[in-house]
This record gives structure tokens, C-alpha cells and sequence, in this order.
């Protein structure tokens, strides 16, 4: 999920050091040319035995802004734009927007004044040391976040973001029209623009998909996401501190009992404590002993982003690969890699950054060790060169991981070249024409949604073209990163009334912030001669927080599941374009769908028009920063739609009330 970075100058200042992936001419462009041969022999060798299996299936439907800067010495040497901008900020707003990655015109004045700030200390000679206490200082005075916070965010991220920005030459509208999106405009750079190369094989004539036959045998899958495990959780401490992450032995204790952080986590800033991983763990192995496999697409990490260093996150990847592998023994596992285990957070230079002082090798190596507990060693060459691998589940079905941090838009690595870096989406076609050739299905895990405003526009439109060329190849695709329960969907390029794919995005274990903690059960088509490999059915497990914190006593149970729950008559992409359209028009549908997003937290937010139209619009879009052409058919029936009769008033006064 993005983080909580902050507020105000700190905000303005981690905009920059967000802004990943504009595409831009720089200094030594040979230097930083990636000439890796992607074209690999596709491992052969199935990760599950053989099997026919036949899992009961879940039952079907029946039926105050601050202003900053305020001293005169500091502002008489500010560029003219720079200096109007951040006396029109509201700072809240920001705040807010940044943390949840709801980006607005307010988003994108904040970020023109850091990028434009931080180049003019470049531009007139300031030093690394001068430019980093100048951003302390503000971040401190301002009281923008407490002094250790101040600190470790600008020792932790200044000299990489300093670095980069200074070999880059381009404007503040190019860096955030790139970062941010639809909200600041599309400002054109040819050197944003890239494209994959795809073989010569004309694309397959597309079939109407059948639903899967639910007596067929089937594959049991887990699905853990975001676990952001704290081990320095502490029952008792402050869960309502003034810091990006709370509920800590650092934030002292609480000052009230309403205040002090549960037992078995918050609905706060908080992340999850390890009496709640464990609980989680005892019940998925006692209750779901039946699993065939798991996918865990990452965040593991918790979010003090501005205390984390290489050893700690490390330390948190290797007790948490024990755990699994404690838990689980015998069950493969297939990983992908979230935006957190990194050390700063978001910071995944591509392979032509080597030095031994930037290079991400300190990460990618252990992450091969670990990984090995289930991936055969033939995977190793491309988890140590770019975090993703590929992988024969079964004959006949593969599993592509992917490292989503290519397309973060937080990267700010990218910044100095953005095109396919490690060229993991001309390996991944590579790997799915063999696929194709093969006559094998493929399964995609990542963490970042492609269509979800953190990545890139420029690669999830790429990402986007490979889905539709290979709509026949790739039944499922599964990701995490926002914490919510949702999913994507994806559309014909050619005609974007006929869906062809659906990511699932699965919700966290983390309560991070305002919900319950949960994971996710697939039910996936398994080995027989018509195998479709699609997803039959899922289901989503919860527990209630707040009576578990009450009670001393965590209950996991099934929250729901789809097909029953939605009155799916299967889960094909073309159901889930159904469902999208069913709720457009149906409040009561979406209210429930609502309720499920949140995990049926207690503490969940009012859904106003505004809310609605950006959940559907996000359901409806596999494409990143491009609302324009995904949203405007939901936009303008919600529109069309919100007439309010005197009993839908009354009613909604007495449920505000």
C-alpha cells in the first residue's frame, strides 16, 4: 500500500524523491544501456506432483492548511512558480492525497514546488549537506512530523534523489505529469514514450470462454498479501500518534485507554503484531489444511519508512520465509516482491546501477536464497537480475512472477531511464509466446495493480497490450499493494465493451489503516483433459478486530464468497465486467461490494458519489492514468443516477445521525 509520507515540505520534498519513471535523455546514456539476453530456456520442470483433487466448492447464488516557508530569507531566493505554489497549498489535502494515492490538482501544485524547489538548490550550487538540513529544518519548524521522523527521512532518501536529480534535465510539469498522472495533466515527452516488441505470430482468433465445470478437479489456492508485520508492535502504546506509523514501543504509552493500542492490532496507523501473524498461521494450517499452493505477494516490511535500514528488512524476509516454511511444509510457495522490502522504501535501482553503494544485488541475492526454499535453481538468474521469475506449476500450466517496483512510480531510479528497465516485459513476452507455443495456461503474480495510479502510464499501457495480445495464454492475474478487496478489469484494445482478463487484487493481513485484517482463498480449474486453469470461485477471511481486541480472542471466518455473494454465474472476465455494470446502477449491490472492499471493518469511511465513481472507475481500469477513455460511461451514469427520493433521504440522514 503507499505510504504515509508525511505532510507539507517532507511531502513536497518525498514527491520528488517519488517521482519514478520519467523516460529522459541524460549524461552517459551508454553507461546506463541494458543489453541483457531475456531469451531464456523456459523451465520444464513442474513445482506441484501430480494430482486430481476435488475441493468442495464454496455453495453458488440462489438466485487547515499551513503554509509553507513563512520566513522572508527563505522565500525572497525561491523561484517566482515555487514561491506562489506553496502559499496555495492545503497541506492536509496533500497529506492525504499522497497517502492514499488520490492525486489532485492540489497533489500536483505540491509536487511542481518540491521538484522545482529541490532543482533550484541544484541549479544554484547548494551541496548534498546544505540542501538536506534546509529540508530538515523546514520539515521541523513547521512541525510537519517530529524531529526523529524529519531526520530519518532526509538522511534516508536525500543523497539517492539529490543523485538522480541532478543528472536529469527536464521540467517540474514533465517529472509530475509522469509521477502523478491525469491530475497534472498530460504533458507530452517523447522520451516517456516506449513500446515492446512482439514477435511475429499473429494473435490466436479469441473464443467466448466457457464457464469452468465446478465438479471438475480443481486446484486450492492461498493468497497472503501485505503483511507488514511490526516487531516492535505493542499492546498499551499510543495507536494515535502524529507519525506515519503508531502503536510502537517508541511511541510511549498511551495517554488514554481509548488511545492505547489493542492486543492483536488497530484500526489506526498500525501494522500487525506478531501475535496476530502467528493466530493467522495456526488457523489457515488447521482450517485450510487442503492447500495445493500459496501466493504471497509481498510487503512484509512495516511501515516506519523513515527507520528502516538493509538489515532490518532483511531480518523481517528471513524470519517471515521461516514462518511459511514452518507452517507450510511441503506446500509450494510462489513469491513476488512488494515496494517495502527495500530499504528506502521504493528505491529498486535497475540493474545498470551497480555501485556497490545503490546497487538493489543486497536485496535480490538474499531474495534468491530464501526463495529457493520453493523455486528450482533455474529460476536464479533472473531473481538476482530483476526480481521475477518464471516457473512450471503443472504440465501444461506456468506461473510468471513479476517485480512491480519496474513500474512504481515512486521509483525515482527510473527517472534516469524508464524503458522496460531490466527488461523484464520483453522477457515476460518471451516467456508467454513459449507459453503459447507450448499450449500452456499462465498464472501472472505481482504486487502493484497495473492499473492503479502507483505504476507508471507508459508501462501499464505496455503491460496492458501484452495482456490483450495474450488473452488466450493468461487466465489469472493476482496482486496486492492496496490493501482493499478488489479487482481489475481488463479490455479489448479494439473494442473496450468485450472484457478478456481480470486481476484480482487481494486484501492485506495488515489492519493498515481502518480495516480488518483478512486473506484469500481460489479455487482454481485443476488437471483434467479441458482444463481452463481459470478461477472457479474465491473467498475472502476476516476477523473482526475491534472483538478481538474486546474479547482477548482473534475468530477467523469466512467473510464471503464471490460467486454466491455477487450472484455470479461464474467468475470469467466477462462476469466481472457484469458485476462492474450491475453495480453502476445498483446502489444496494455496491454498498455490499463496499462492505467486503473494507473487510467489513466497523470503522470503514462514508461512500459518497465521489467515492463510488473512484472504486468503479478503479474496478473498470487495468490501465493506469487513463480515466479518460476507462471511466466515463460509469462517471456519467452515476451522474444520471443520483436523484434522491424522500426515502433514500431520510433513510441516509438517520444512518449520518
Amino acid at each position: 500500500m503507499v505510504n504515509t509520507f508525511l505532510t507539507v515540505t517532507t511531502c513536497l520534498f518525498v514527491y520528488t524523491m517519488r517521482a519514478g519513471g520519467a523516460p529522459v535523455i541524460i549524461e552517459m546514456v551508454d553507461e546506463w544501456a541494458d543489453n541483457w539476453n531475456y531469451k531464456l530456456e523456459p523451465d520444464k520442470t513442474p513445482i506441484l506432483s501430480a494430482m486430481i483433487k476435488n475441493h468442495t466448492l464454496p455453495p453458488t447464488a440462489l438466485g487547515s492548511g499551513r503554509l509553507l516557508w513563512e520566513r522572508e530569507q527563505d522565500r525572497t531566493h525561491l523561484p517566482q512558480f515555487v514561491d506562489r505554489a506553496l502559499q496555495l497549498l492545503n497541506l492536509k489535502q496533500v497529506a492525504f492525497e499522497v497517502e492514499n494515492s488520490l492525486m489532485s490538482k492540489v497533489s500536483c501544485t505540491a509536487c511542481k514546488a518540491g521538484a522545482g524547489l529541490l532543482q533550484h538548490y541544484i541549479k544554484t550550487g547548494k551541496s548534498e549537506k546544505e540542501i538536506k538540513e534546509t529540508i530538515y529544518q523546514f520539515c521541523t519548524s513547521l512541525k510537519i512530523q517530529s524531529a526523529r521522523v524529519c531526520e530519518g527521512i532526509t538522511e534516508l532518501f536525500g543523497g539517492e534523489v539529490i543523485y538522480v536529480l541532478g543528472k536529469v534535465k527536464y521540467s517540474a510539469d514533465e517529472i509530475c505529469s509522469f509521477v502523478i498522472g491525469d491530475a497534472c495533466g498530460d504533458v507530452y515527452n517523447p522520451y516517456h514514450e516506449w513500446n515492446v516488441v512482439f514477435p511475429p505470430v499473429p494473435k490466436p482468433k479469441s473464443a467466448p470462454q466457457d464457464a469452468p465445470t465446478a465438479s471438475a478437479p480443481s486446484f486450492k489456492v492461498l493468497h497472503l498479501s501485505d503483511t507488514h508485520y511490526d516487531p516492535y508492535y505493542m499492546e498499551g502504546a499510543n495507536a494515535d500518534c502524529s507519525e506515519p506509523l503508531c502503536c510502537r514501543l517508541t511511541n510511549g504509552p498511551a495517554a488514554s485507554k481509548e488511545q492505547a493500542a489493542g492486543k492483536w492490532g488497530d484500526y489506526r496507523k498500525c501494522d500487525t503484531p506478531k501475535a496476530t501473524v502467528e493466530s493467522m498461521m495456526k488457523h489457515i494450517a488447521e482450517t485450510h489444511h487442503d492447500i495445493d499452493y500459496i501466493i504471497w505477494t509481498g510487503d512484509l516490511p512495516p511501515h516506519d519508512i523513515w527507520n528502516q535500514t538493509r538489515e532490518e528488512n532483511l531480518k523481517i524476509l528471513k524470519e517471515t520465509v521461516n514462518q511459511m516454511s514452518e507452517t507450510f511444509p511441503g506446500i509450494p510457495i510462489f513469491p513476488a516482491l512488494g515496494n517495502h522490502e527495500a530499504a528506502p522504501v521504493n528505491s529498486f535501482p535497475p540493474p545498470f546501477i551497480d555501485s556497490p553503494d545503490n546497487s538493489i544485488s543486497w536485496l535480490y541475492d538474499e531474495l534468491d536464497k530464501q526463495w529457493r526454499n520453493w523455486l528450482p535453481s533455474s529460476v536464479s538468474n533472473t531473481v538476482r537480475r530483476g526480481a521475477f521469475y518464471s516457473v512450471l506449476v503443472r504440465p501444461g500450466f506456468r506461473l510468471i512472477s513479476l517485480n512491480m517496483n519496474y513500474c512504481n512510480n515512486k521509483n525515482w531510479w527510473l527517472l534516469l531511464n524508464s524503458t522496460d528497465p531490466a527488461t523484464e516485459l520483453q522477457w515476460f513476452i518471451y516467456e508467454l509466446q513459449s507459453a503459447e507455443f507450448n499450449g500452456e495456461k499462465v498464472h501472472v503474480i505481482g504486487h502493484i495493480p497495473p492499473g492503479h495510479s502507483d505504476c507508471c502510464k507508459v508501462w501499464s499501457r505496455n503491460y496492458y497490450a501484452i495482456i490483450n495480445r495474450y488473452e488466450s495464454v493468461i487466465t489469472g492475474q493476482f496482486f496486492g499493494h492496496t490493501h482493499f478487496d478488489e479487482f481489475e478489469v481488463f479490455y479489448d484494445n479494439k473494442d473496450l465493451s468485450r472484457a478478456i482478463g481480470v486481476a484480482y487484487v487481494g486484501p492485506s493481513v495488515s489492519s493498515y489503516a481502518g480495516l480488518n485484517p483478512g486473506y484469500r482463498i481460489y479455487y482454481v480449474d485443476g488437471d483434467h483433459h479441458q482444463s481452463t486453469r481459470a478461477v472457479i470461485d474465491h473467498e475472502t477471511w476476516t476477523m473482526n478486530l475491534g472483538e478481538a481486541n474486546v474479547y482477548g480472542y482473534p475468530i477467523w471466518f469466512k467473510l464471503y464468497s464471490a460467486r454466491q455473494a455477487y450472484g455470479m454465474e461464474a467468475l470469467r472476465p466477462l462476469d466481472w465486467d457484469i458485476l462492474v455494470d450491475r453495480m453502476t446502477s445498483d446502489p444496494q449491490l455496491f454498498d455490499l461490494f463496499y462492505k467486503y472492499y473494507y473487510k467489513a471493518s466497523i470503522v470503514k469511511p462514508q461512500c459518497d458519489v465521489a467515492c463510488r465513481k473512484r472504486i468503479l472507475c478503479d474496478l473498470h481500469s487495468g490501465r493506469s492514468h487513463d480515466r479518460r477513455n476507462l471511466c466515463q460511461s460509469i462517471e456519467s451514469r452515476i451522474d444520471g443516477n443520483t436523484g434522491t427520493t424522500w426515502r433514500e433521504w431520510i433513510y441516509n440522514t438517520i444512518s449520518v445521525s
